[in-house]
């Protein structure tokens, strides 16, 4: 939360308990990734990190279905990263809005908060 890339509205929509926020698995198993070959700094291990932040902050586990992988393949080239694309599957499919700053993402037909 205190990362300064964060924006104001972001910080806001994860922080009021009122939004209901889903942490895709694509995304724990992209942390754990960068994590493990140092581009991604955390304070504990994934293993602990990744359960105690969905635990502070009321976030529920979206897990990746079949349906969610073979969705990628009716997606546009537009993404060549395999873990943004399944995340764009999993809007689409869930019609879940994505919280990113990549413009990229926003060309697809998903809602993009930030």
């Amino acid at each position: 939360m205190d990362d300064p890339r964060l924006s104001p509205t972001a910080r806001d929509l994860i922080t009021d308990g009122r939004n209901e926020l889903h942490l895709s698995a694509a995304s724990a198993w992209e942390i754990a990734i960068k994590a493990g070959r140092g581009s991604l700094i955390l304070p504990e291990p994934p293993e602990q990190y990744v359960p105690s932040r969905l635990q502070l902050h009321h976030m529920l586990v979206l897990s990746i279905q079949l349906r969610h992988a073979l969705h990628v393949y009716d997606l546009p080239p537009i993404h060549r990263d395999p873990f943004d694309r399944l995340l764009i599957a999993q809007s689409r499919l869930e019609d879940l809005p994505l919280l990113t700053a990549d413009p990229e993402i926003g060309r697809y037909d998903v809602r993009c908060l930030w």
